[in-house]
């Protein structure tokens, strides 16, 4: 079993024991929520000191980018963060160039999202491309490891796109899509470092068929160089607004005309098949939780509401076997072969070689470093996060 447990869930949010490392008070209230309301309430909006503090940050970014073409680089997916994102870019006054790393899983409506919020905005756009027999056999190798973090090779290519193309283009500032306000409430048993090289190696070291040339990784040395050497920043603008992801959909479809794809980054078809199937059933991870939960703290939706929601099946039955067939076909495999691999035991991380305790140590020494500057919000949780 991956959790055993005694099932409860906190009296305040909807997390519950599929976080084996879930604490409880005598109320019965998380460790989550707490942390949330004690902590992570007080670094989202605050009227017109964040206000201050975008400005702040606008204008900063303005003037590293005075002499340049763009001032800033955006992540773009499709999704609804990175749309509003760029949208509040422009509303800014800011010239960002749309990057999409693509991975070769954009789904249709991801790919008409990005086309449309930059033709719609006038966003310059570029997209790199990852080696996709390579790319392929890095994710089918997470798949064999049979650990929840599954995203990982996709996770760490990400934040390399984004450093390497602003490093070419001499931008000093990312902007991120994450959020404080949504995303503030995740267990470290359900996502650990994507950025731990170490582990990615060894575990394709184990269970990959190919040599790997080409795939881009980023590690904590990367990210020293790209900050330190080259000085490139990640601002979280969303931070710093009264940010709702319901209020920012329906801007995004009234005036931009974004097309609503499903649940959370759903705009990926394989991401899809691993939040909504494949990591609840397996490993009783449902981010649904999360999210939800950062709501109940936000005010914007009750608790019951909240448990009537996660009642609902995280994915749909009367696609989910077509959906199963179309990622097994793209892996080069019958479905047969890739339910033998989805049904292997669940493992943790810590069942290969990786630098957690470095990694720990590192990313703690920074967090630390930079506690007392009050612009420096993560997405939710720390440095190793970044993008």
């Amino acid at each position: 079993m991956w959790n055993k447990r005694e099932y409860q869930q906190c009296t305040y949010c909807v997390m519950d024991t599929t976080d084996p490392e879930i604490v409880f008070d005598e109320n019965g209230q998380c460790n989550h929520c707490r942390a949330y309301l004690h902590r992570v309430q007080g670094l989202i909006y605050q009227g017109e000191s964040s206000d201050k503090e975008l400005q702040t940050i606008t204008e900063k970014i303005k003037v590293k980018g005075k002499n340049n073409p763009y001032d800033c680089v955006i992540g773009v997916s499709g999704g609804v963060d990175s749309s509003y994102t760029c949208y509040l870019a422009k509303k800014l006054g800011l010239r960002p160039l749309a990057v999409h790393m693509d991975n070769g899983w954009n789904s249709e409506e991801a790919v008409k999202n990005i086309k449309t919020i930059c033709n719609k905005l006038d966003i310059d756009y570029v997209s790199y491309v990852l080696n996709w027999e390579e790319f392929k056999d890095i994710q089918l190798t997470f798949l064999k490891a049979s650990i929840v973090e599954m995203e990982i090779p996709t996770d760490v290519a990400i934040p390399y796109a984004l450093h390497k193309v602003a490093a070419e283009y001499n931008v000093k500032y990312i902007l991120s899509g994450g959020n404080l306000a949504g995303e503030a409430i995740l267990p470290r048993t359900w996502f650990y470092y994507p950025k731990d090289s170490k582990l990615l190696k060894s575990i394709h070291r184990q269970f990959g068929t190919r040599k790997i040339s080409s795939y881009p990784t980023f590690d904590y040395l990367s990210e020293t160089y790209y900050k330190f050497i080259k000085g490139i920043r990640i601002a979280y603008p969303l931070n710093h607004t009264p940010y709702s992801k319901p209020d920012a959909m329906t801007t995004l479809k009234e005036e931009l005309g974004w097309i609503e794809y499903g649940g959370v980054h759903h705009e990926s078809m394989f991401t899809r098949l691993v939040l909504s199937y494949l990591q609840p059933l397996k490993f009783q991870v449902d981010y649904r939780k999360c999210t939800l939960s950062a709501q109940i703290c936000n005010g914007i939706i009750n608790r019951k509401d909240a448990i009537e929601r996660l009642k609902e099946p995280s994915f749909d039955a009367a696609t989910i076997e077509e959906e199963k067939s179309y990622v097994a076909k793209k892996f080069g495999l019958t479905l047969q072969e890739f339910e033998e691999i989805l049904a292997l035991p669940p493992k943790s991380y810590r069942d290969y070689p990786n630098n957690e305790k470095l990694l720990d140590f590192l990313y703690g020494t920074y967090r630390r470093l930079l506690a007392s500057e009050r612009s420096y919000h993560t997405a939710g949780y720390d440095s190793s996060h970044d993008a």
